[in-house]
């Protein structure tokens, strides 16, 4: 996770009402990232889960985000940051994420234009913000960030509200 995906999160938390529970897809913190990943902290007496392909830190269900095993309109918020690059199908993840959120509820997204490939299990995806705003399209109300260079952002940063 990149610091500014994190204080996205952050601002997220203190400028919105979260609605509980709250799940984290991707939510494994690699070695030395255990504190910048752990997002937790930002939402204190808040139901959260943390899921991930894999077990490990922060990890409390294993989970594949193109296949959530939840019910629909079970979930209130959902955080998916610096993920979606290594998801293969973000499309059917999405849908996924729109199915399981209650109605009103709320995802947080962010996600790398301008960075190095990494990590498990592969890196797949870059985007921009007017992917964003396709991944978001179906959701009633929305919102796309960028920072860095308006022709070559950094990170691309997004919530929408079921």
């Amino acid at each position: 996770m990149r610091p500014a995906g994190r204080n996205f999160v952050k601002k997220m938390a203190e400028e919105h009402n979260i609605p509980e529970p709250i799940y984290e897809f991707g939510s494994l913190q690699v070695p030395g990232q255990e504190v910048l990943a752990n997002l937790r902290p930002l939402f204190p007496n808040k139901h959260y889960v943390g899921c991930d392909f894999r077990k490990g830190p922060g990890v409390d269900r294993i989970m594949d985000v193109e296949k959530i095993d939840l019910n629909n309109n079970s979930i209130g918020t959902v955080i998916i940051i610096d993920t979606l690059e290594h998801v293969r199908n973000v499309y059917a993840a999405i849908n996924e994420i729109h199915r399981i959120l209650k109605p009103c509820g709320l995802v947080i997204m962010a996600s790398v234009m301008f960075f190095p490939i990494h990590n498990y299990p592969y890196d797949y995806w870059r985007f921009t913000p007017k992917a964003f705003e396709l991944l978001l399209e179906k959701f009633e109300e929305k919102k796309v960030y960028f920072d860095g260079n308006p022709k070559f952002p950094t990170g691309i940063y997004g919530w929408g509200i079921k």
